[in-house]
C-alpha cells in the first residue's frame, strides 16, 4: 500500500500521552469520528494549550479524504469571526496530516441540548450567534453543509463556536466531490442537499432551522 503522496507502507505512530508532534506535545485524546481523532495538546513555542485534528491512520492513503481534510484547514483559516473556530496550523506527521486549531473549552450543543431543557431566551441567542457565523461563512462563499448541534460547540462564557468545516462547499474551488454525490447528516440535510444537487447559503439555514 502506499500513502496519498505515493510513499511506501509506513507504520504511523501512536499519538499516545506525552507524544511530541513537532513544538505540540500531546496531553490527550478529546475526541474521535470517522474523518478525524482529536488531541488537547501543549504548543511549547507559544505556551498554550490547542486543539490538534489528525486524519485517522485508516484513511491517510486516500488521496480525495487527505484533500479534502486538508481544504478544510483551508477553510477555517479564511474565517476571522468570535462565533467560528480559529485555525493556527496545518502540517503533517509521520506521513499523516493534521491541523491545529484553537482550543474551545466547553460543550456541544447537542450535549447542552439534553442535559436540560434551554430557555426560549437562551435558545434565541445561541440562535443569533450561530447565524452570525454563518453570515461570515457565506460572506466568505463557505457554506457549511454539515451544520447540527453535534457540531456546534458552546464555551466556558457561553459564546457560540461553529466547528468541523470538512464538508464545507467553497465557492471557486475545484469540486472534490463528484457531481451528484450526498455529504451530511441527512436529519438535518435540505431537500437540494439530499437529492445531490447544487447548494448554497440557504441549505445551511435550513439545517439551522
Amino acid at each position: 500500500m502506499k500513502d496519498g503522496n505515493g510513499d511506501s507502507t509506513r507504520t504511523h505512530v501512536a499519538l499516545t500521552v506525552g507524544k511530541q508532534v513537532h513544538h505540540y506535545r500531546i496531553i490527550e485524546q478529546i475526541g474521535a469520528g470517522g474523518m478525524g481523532e482529536v488531541y488537547l495538546a501543549e504548543d511549547s513555542k507559544l505556551n498554550r494549550r490547542v486543539a490538534m485534528k489528525f486524519l485517522p491512520s485508516s484513511l491517510v492513503s486516500n488521496q480525495e479524504v487527505r484533500t479534502r481534510f486538508v481544504r478544510e484547514a483551508q477553510t477555517l483559516a479564511k474565517l476571522n469571526h468570535p462565533n467560528i473556530v480559529s485555525i493556527y496550523d496545518v502540517n503533517e506527521f509521520e506521513g499523516r496530516p493534521f491541523y491545529v486549531m484553537e482550543l474551545v473549552e466547553g460543550k456541544s450543543l447537542h450535549h447542552y441540548a439534553h442535559e436540560k431543557p434551554l430557555t426560549i431566551e437562551t435558545i434565541i441567542a445561541y440562535a443569533i450567534q450561530i447565524c452570525q457565523g454563518l453570515g461570515e461563512a457565506h460572506r466568505a462563499g463557505i457554506v457549511h453543509r454539515d451544520i447540527k448541534a453535534a457540531n456546534i460547540a458552546v464555551d466556558k462564557q457561553g459564546r457560540i463556536r461553529i466547528l468541523d468545516f470538512g464538508l464545507a462547499a467553497v465557492a471557486g474551488d475545484d469540486k472534490i466531490t463528484k457531481t451528484g454525490s450526498t455529504l451530511g447528516t441527512v436529519a438535518y440535510m435540505s431537500p437540494e442537499q439530499v437529492s445531490g444537487r447544487g447548494v448554497d447559503p440557504r441549505t445551511a439555514l435550513f439545517s439551522l432551522g
